[in-house]
């Protein structure tokens, strides 16, 4: 008995040593070679939720709040999340610079048909809610989460109005839907992503400090106050663009009163509109006072022109055809020339069972279309009027940098829709107005329209005139209706006047009239005049 008590207290002694060697760093001969006890052996190997601690078990003192190592960057899973938002960001990057392009020129399958200025917004909006999630990334705030789910909402009521109205659905074509669909996604990601950092930064905060942090800096503060407001900006953006998006599907309650026409191999459709008997009582074939508009539609002045001439007996038959993205017409891709677009138009009237013959009648920047069209179509065409014309050697009034870059810059903004809600606000704009009526200009079509008409008007349009000029009939019946105001106040302008009575060699007549402004049909003189001279052109024999 004693001699056991004495060998195990010898076991015990030097067992005592052998744990002080292995406690005492000086007493070690090897790590590797001494005993490891049951609790190390069943220790798992640190991993990023234990490796900045040891076990809690071991009673170490927390790090301070302020320490860099308290981070929600130590988690993987935001790790994670924020790569993922920088990938999202680098294709929504991608996609944002397409739009930009296709505003100018449009890539190969790309193109709406209406305009892409609400598919640019969209991708702009996905990709600023992006960059916002990356600037404050390790900064989450409920404010921010509060406004990206608002914003994915109102996103949400954009994408279902896009897709259950027809028009709209037809107009925004694959790339606007996309657009939408994918800042929907982007503005829910944004929620999720900083949920995500909000959650790692409470459990890193309670693991290294034992409790969640609820100060902040003022930097960190500095950070929220600017997330929020971007973010704030952003929502009263799409509260607009969805205001607008409304008023847009209320504008197709408004019918066109012709014929939709497939056009440029079912890329998209022109508005046709003819009315009127194409023969005489003798039964022999009149002609058609084919109506080209100017800077505005066809249906803002030149149509009630034509209803009181045809109602007077003045003229037998008329038609019109709206140019790409003017009131009901599709827009067509860019770049589109005025070859481009008297194209489409003479392909819009053949589908339409129309070949004339024709008595042409044009206003300003109209009139460049029509001389085009009639040299083309050089037997068909009895004779040409033109109300006021642009000359094509005044193209750069219409073509420069400067009035280009505004256009464009009214465009991006357009899908906001600040002066067609204060239109129907404030001023009784109804659907007819924007349809084709006094806001028409208004409309992100018909501004994409002057934006196409303004990059090609001192390249490829003023080259098509002048060939026109080359190759035009020179035995058409030509009559100039001119504006006084404007002929007194420029003296360019009266000078392409004079220029433009010697297109063919057949002057009818020069018609000044005194008082009348740039849209000459806007006085009684003037839409007298201009019912005479057609009276009297559908009546010519060529």
């Amino acid at each position: 008995m004693s001699k056991f008590w004495s060998q195990n207290k010898g076991d015990r002694h030097s067992g005592g040593a052998a744990s002080d060697r292995n406690t005492d760093p000086d007493l070690r001969d090897d790590d590797d070679a001494r005993p490891r006890t049951s609790h190390e052996a069943a220790a798992p190997p640190p991993n990023e939720h234990t490796r900045l601690l040891p076990n809690r078990l071991d009673s170490t003192p927390y790090l301070s709040p302020d320490d860099p190592a308290v981070s929600p960057y130590n988690l993987w899973t935001v790790r994670l999340v924020r790569w993922v938002t920088v990938i999202f960001t680098c294709i929504t990057f991608v996609w944002w610079m397409l739009m930009l392009v296709s505003a100018f020129i449009t890539p190969p399958g790309l193109h709406a048909r209406g305009s892409p200025f609400f598919a640019f917004s969209y991708t702009t909006l996905a990709f600023f809610t992006l960059v916002v999630a990356l600037l404050f990334f390790a900064v989450p705030s409920k404010p921010s989460r509060v406004l990206s789910i608002a914003i994915a909402v109102l996103l949400l009521v954009n994408m279902i109005i896009i897709l259950a109205v027809e028009k709209t659905r037809h107009e925004e074509a694959w790339v606007g839907v996309a657009s939408a669909i994918w800042a929907t996604l982007m503005a829910l990601w944004a929620v999720v992503a900083d949920r995500t950092v909000q959650w790692g930064k409470t459990e890193e905060e309670e693991r290294l400090t034992g409790r969640a942090e609820t100060r902040r800096t003022l930097l960190e503060w500095s950070e929220v106050l600017l997330s929020t407001t971007g973010l704030s900006i952003m929502a009263v953006a799409v509260v607009l663009m969805t205001w607008n998006l409304m008023l847009r599907a209320i504008d197709t309650r408004v019918a066109p009163p012709g014929q939709m026409y497939w056009v440029d191999e079912d890329t998209y459709q022109i508005h046709v509109l003819c009315k009127g008997n194409e023969t005489d009582a003798n039964g022999n074939r009149v002609s058609t006072v084919l109506f080209e508009g100017g800077e505005d539609p066809v249906e803002t002045g030149l149509w009630g022109v034509a209803e009181n001439a045809l109602k007077n007996g003045s003229i037998s038959r008329y038609c019109f055809a709206d140019r790409p993205g003017m009131a009901w017409s599709d827009a067509a891709p860019s770049p589109l020339s005025a070859s481009m677009a008297t194209d489409a138009l003479s392909e819009a009237l053949a589908r339409a069972g129309e070949n004339g013959p024709w008595v042409l009648a044009s206003a300003g920047v109209g009139s460049l279309y029509a001389r085009v069209f009639s040299s083309r179509h050089g037997k068909e065409v009895r004779a040409i009027l033109m109300i006021d014309p642009l000359h094509e050697d005044l193209l750069d009034r219409i073509g420069s940098s400067g009035r280009g870059f505004l256009i464009w810059a009214r465009g991006v903004l357009s899908p906001l829709g600040l002066d067609r809600i204060s239109g129907a606000l404030f001023r009784g704009r109804n659907s007819d107005d924007r349809t084709y009526g006094r806001a028409a200009y208004q409309s992100g079509k018909t501004i994409w329209a002057k934006l196409q008409e303004s990059l090609v008007a001192n390249s490829l349009t003023k080259r098509d005139v002048a060939s026109s000029r080359t190759i035009q009939d020179k035995n058409t019946p030509v009559v100039v209706i001119s504006s006084g105001v404007e002929i007194r106040r420029d003296s360019a302008w009266q000078e392409k006047q004079r220029d433009l009575t010697h297109l063919t060699d057949d002057l009818e007549d020069w018609d000044i009239v005194d008082k009348a402004p740039h849209e000459v049909w806007e006085t009684l003189e003037g839409r007298d005049q201009i019912e005479q001279r057609l009276k009297k052109l559908v009546r010519l024999q060529k």
